[in-house]
């Protein structure tokens, strides 16, 4: 039951979001019966004793639901800040994910572990600098671009998303992501794939003409095969 309405979870923090899911449908279903019985109940009772426990009818209920969903809002922004600003662990792998109309670009750091610099005006796909990586910082030299990620699986990625034009939306659903590249920002989120397979990348922003193309996939392998595919490269 739990796949046929959910995709497939395939990162480590996908089951707290999931449970956290369950618990707000549950809840706001129980809360849907309720207020039907409260206004049957309400239509029942007599004109006169509708007008004296107008209070019990209306505040209470209130009350109790107010406090309910302030009681779901913090454990939601708690369980995001853990995912969105507690950071990734200094081990984690760095990769870049980088949305222009109408593609994805991924970038690994070389053996040297850093990114590169990289400047607007040299931006040209067509000479094969899609990124525009300035080729004068030696940082640069070894940097790898590709159009599809490719991650070893059980190993945490601290992945940093920009973008070249509009706002992107990176999408990710059997890993459970989420998160919009804004251009001028560069946004840190931070994940640990646990299945071995093939899953979709999707722009969940209207981009353009061409937003329904905007899509990648995200290869999840051994990390004996991810160090054959990054040799390779």
């Amino acid at each position: 039951m739990n796949h046929w309405w959910l995709p497939a979870d395939a990162a480590a923090h996908g089951p707290a979001l999931d449970r956290e899911l369950h618990l707000a449908l549950t809840l706001l279903f129980g809360l849907a019966v309720l207020a039907h019985m409260v206004m049957l109940i309400a239509l029942l009772r007599r004109r006169s004793q509708q007008c004296r426990s107008i209070i019990a009818m209306e505040l209470l209920p209130f009350c109790v639901i107010a406090g309910l969903f302030i009681w779901m809002g913090v454990r939601a922004e708690r369980l995001w800040a853990q995912m969105r600003y507690a950071g990734a662990d200094y081990s984690a792998m760095q990769v870049e994910v980088v949305g222009e109309q109408f593609v994805w670009y991924v970038r690994y750091p070389g053996e040297d572990a850093k990114f590169g610099i990289t400047r607007p005006e040299l931006v040209d796909a067509g000479a094969g600098n899609p990124l525009g990586l300035d080729q004068r910082d030696d940082a640069a030299h070894d940097d790898r671009v590709s159009s599809e990620l490719v991650l070893p699986v059980n190993r945490e990625v601290d992945l940093r998303l920009r973008s070249l034009d509009v706002i992107h939306g990176f999408s990710a659903p059997e890993l459970r992501i989420k998160q919009n590249a804004v251009p001028g920002q560069t946004i840190h989120i931070h994940f640990t794939p646990t299945q071995v397979g093939r899953f979709a990348v999707l722009c969940t922003q209207v981009c353009g003409l061409g937003h329904y193309r905007m899509s990648a996939t995200i290869r999840v392998v051994s990390p004996e095969e991810f160090e054959r595919w990054s040799a390779a490269r």
